[in-house]
């Protein structure tokens, strides 16, 4: 009887098993990513020289590593929804020869990235307000797939670039990269210096 129920049990599962449907994996896809309106207020700060616009939807956080050693002027503007941030930096200069010298930096921290960077397209900048300064916009797996800075070649630079706090994969960040672009290109054409 037990042999007879085992034997049973065991042609039944076999029999179940047994199917003609093919399982297939479900396609690649990438998570939906939501978008909020593009809206914007000033950033003003009594420690920077500097005034331009940033996104509503974005937090402005001091940069904490090293605080003392720092100028107060470095901050972040950081996106919760994409984990990125914008790292800022701003630093005065003494002339033309300081400028050159933070301008080669500048170009040496875009060009780093010319390791994983299939190409690095730099676009000169001059807004309506006269502010001048160089966009790097990096294609393919980049640590950091914007740059820029801004300069008035006298007394005043200021750096930006963008990082996401993930594995840098341009295919599926390329949406959010983009949305990101409007904004930094939104912040260099608010730009301006403050005395």
């Amino acid at each position: 009887m037990n042999k007879s129920l085992c034997l049973l049990l065991g042609i039944t599962l076999f029999l179940t098993s047994c199917q003609d449907e093919v399982v297939l994996p479900k396609p690649r896809a990438y998570p939906r990513v939501f978008y909020p309106e593009k809206k914007y207020h000033p950033f003003h700060n009594s420690d920077c020289p500097l005034s331009f616009e940033y996104p509503v939807y974005t937090e402005i956080k001091k940069d904490k590593e090293d605080a003392e050693e720092q100028h107060p002027c470095w901050f972040n503007i950081h996106y919760p929804d994409y984990d990125a941030s914008i790292h800022c930096t701003y630093r005065p200069i003494d002339g033309l020869k300081d400028y050159e010298k933070a301008r080669a930096d500048a170009f040496r921290m875009a060009g780093w990235h010319n390791k994983k960077a299939t190409y690095i397209d730099d676009i000169p900048i001059e807004n309506e307000r006269g502010v001048k300064g160089m966009l790097f916009n990096m294609k393919g797996p980049s640590a950091s797939p914007i740059q820029f800075f801004l300069s008035d070649e006298e007394k005043h630079f200021f750096r930006g670039s963008l990082y996401f706090n993930t594995h840098t994969r341009p295919d599926s960040l390329a949406p959010v990269i983009d949305f990101i672009k409007a904004d930094v290109l939104k912040l260099l054409e608010t730009f301006e210096w403050r005395e």
